[in-house]
C-alpha cells in the first residue's frame, strides 16, 4: 500500500511559485498524481497530489516545502495518505458542464446550485470562471449526475433566484460544435422588422391585430406573415433601406458573430423576416449563411406579396440543415438560438438549442436559456471565456 502526499500552498501569488516546488521535490522518488492551481484576485492556491515510490522521505520533504513556503511568504499543508484510501473515483460517464449566469452573480444563488447538485448525488469536481462582466459567469464541472433530471431540477433553482443555468454533456461533445445559427428579429436585433416596416405604411394597428391573432393560435404563421405583409402593398423600396438603417442589434451581437469567425465556426441567421433586410445585415457582420422570406416588388414598391416559399417554423428547421450540410458538419455538432415559436423546430433539431429572452414554450423546449441581453453569453455556454474574447479582439 503506496504513500500520498497531498501538498498545498496558499497565498499572495507570484512568478516561480510552481517551478520551484517541483524543483524542490524532484530529488524525490515521487509520480504527480493531479495537480490543481487557481489564483482569485491576486492569492493563489496550489494542490499537488504525490505518489511515494518507496518509503517516503517525509522529514525531508516537509523541510523542502516549509522552506520554500517562508522564503515566498506562502501558507503549506501537507497530508500524508494511501493510494487506496478514501472513496473509488467517480467514472467520468455522465460529466456535465453546468454554467452558471448572473447579474449579479450572488452566494445565495450559488449556494442553491450547489447544494440542489449536491442532493442529486453528484460531485463538484473543478469551478472556474468564465466572465464577470457585463454578466458574471461560471462554469462547474460535474461527476456522477443523470443530465435531464439536472437539468430540469437546475431550471426550477435558477428561476427562483434569478439566473441562467445551462446543463450539457461534458468531454468532447462541445467542443466539437462548429455551426451556430440564429434567429434575427428579436435575437440578433432588438426589433422586429414588419413592425418597423408597418410603422413606415401607417398599419401598425393593423398588424399587431393579425400577431396577436397568430399568437393565439387563431392564424398559424404563414397565413398571418401573407396577411401582414398584404398591408404593405404599395411601400417604396426606398423604406427597406431606411428600416435598415434603423435596426438595432442585439448587445453582444458583434462580438459573437467576430469572435466565432475568428475560432473557425461557421455562423447563419435564419428569419421569418425579409432578404432585402436580412442579407446587408448579414454581409456587414460577416456572417455566412442566410434565410429569409422575400418580399415581392414590382416597379420599385412592394406588391403586398411574398416571392417563393415562406421560411415558417419547419423551414427554419430546413434551412438549419442546409447550412449544417454546406459547413459540412452534422446537425449534431450545430447550435441554434432563437426566442419564438418559430423556433422551435430549429432548436429541437440542433446539438445545442438555446432559448435567448424566450417566450416560456421555447425556454421549456431549448437545452438552456439565457435571459440577460447579452448576445455574446452564447460563447460562454461553449466553455469560451470572456478572458479569450478581449485577447482575440486585442
Amino acid at each position: 500500500m503506496k504513500t500520498t502526499l497531498l501538498v498545498t500552498l496558499t497565498g499572495r501569488d507570484r512568478p516561480g511559485v510552481t517551478s520551484r516546488l517541483f524543483a524542490g521535490l524532484a530529488p524525490y522518488e515521487l509520480t504527480v498524481l493531479d495537480v490543481e492551481q487557481v489564483v482569485i484576485h491576486g492569492r493563489l492556491v496550489l494542490g499537488v497530489l504525490l505518489d511515494c515510490a518507496g518509503p517516503p522521505d517525509l522529514t525531508g520533504i516537509h523541510l523542502v516545502v516549509t522552506t520554500l513556503a517562508e522564503e515566498l511568504g506562502l501558507e503549506a499543508e501537507i497530508t500524508a495518505g494511501s493510494s487506496d484510501s478514501g472513496p473509488p473515483r467517480r467514472s467520468r460517464h455522465g460529466r456535465l458542464h453546468v454554467t452558471l449566469l448572473g447579474s449579479p452573480l450572488t452566494p445565495a444563488a450559488i449556494n442553491a446550485v450547489a447544494g440542489q447538485i449536491a442532493a442529486s448525488g453528484a460531485n463538484i469536481d473543478r469551478i472556474g470562471r468564465l466572465a464577470r462582466n457585463p454578466v458574471t459567469c461560471i462554469e462547474l464541472d460535474v461527476s456522477g449526475a443523470e443530465p435531464t433530471e439536472l437539468r430540469t431540477e437546475l431550471a426550477r433553482t435558477a428561476t427562483a433566484h434569478g439566473v441562467d443555468v445551462a446543463v450539457q454533456r461534458g468531454g468532447l461533445h462541445r467542443r466539437a460544435m462548429r455551426l451556430v445559427v440564429m434567429d434575427v428579429d428579436s435575437t440578433l436585433i432588438q426589433d422586429e422588422v414588419i413592425d418597423l416596416l408597418a410603422a413606415r405604411a401607417g398599419c401598425v394597428a393593423q398588424v399587431t391585430k393579425v400577431t396577436e391573432a397568430a399568437m393565439r393560435g387563431e392564424l398559424d404563421f404563414a397565413a398571418s406573415l401573407r396577411e401582414r405583409v398584404a398591408l404593405l402593398a404599395g411601400l417604396d423600396t426606398a423604406t427597406l433601406d431606411a428600416v435598415r438603417a434603423e435596426l438595432r442589434l442585439t448587445p453582444g451581437a458583434r462580438t459573437l458573430v467576430k469572435t466565432l469567425s475568428r475560432l473557425g465556426f461557421r455562423t447563419g441567421i435564419v428569419s421569418g423576416g425579409f432578404t432585402q433586410v436580412i442579407e446587408p445585415l448579414a454581409a456587414s457582420l460577416g456572417i455566412d449563411y442566410t434565410m429569409a422570406n422575400t418580399l415581392e416588388i414590382t416597379d420599385g414598391k412592394l406588391t403586398g406579396r411574398i416571392a417563393g416559399p415562406i421560411v415558417d417554423r419547419a423551414g427554419k428547421a430546413a434551412a438549419l440543415r442546409r447550412f449544417a450540410e454546406q459547413a459540412g458538419v452534422p446537425v449534431s455538432q450545430a447550435v441554434a438560438v432563437g426566442d419564438g415559436a418559430n423556433d422551435l423546430d430549429m432548436i429541437a433539431a440542433a446539438g445545442l438549442g438555446v432559448a435567448f429572452n424566450a417566450k416560456p414554450v421555447v425556454r421549456d423546449a431549448a437545452d438552456t436559456s439565457l435571459s440577460f441581453p447579452q448576445l455574446d453569453s452564447v460563447l460562454y455556454l461553449l466553455g469560451i471565456s470572456r478572458d479569450d474574447v478581449e485577447a482575440a479582439e486585442a
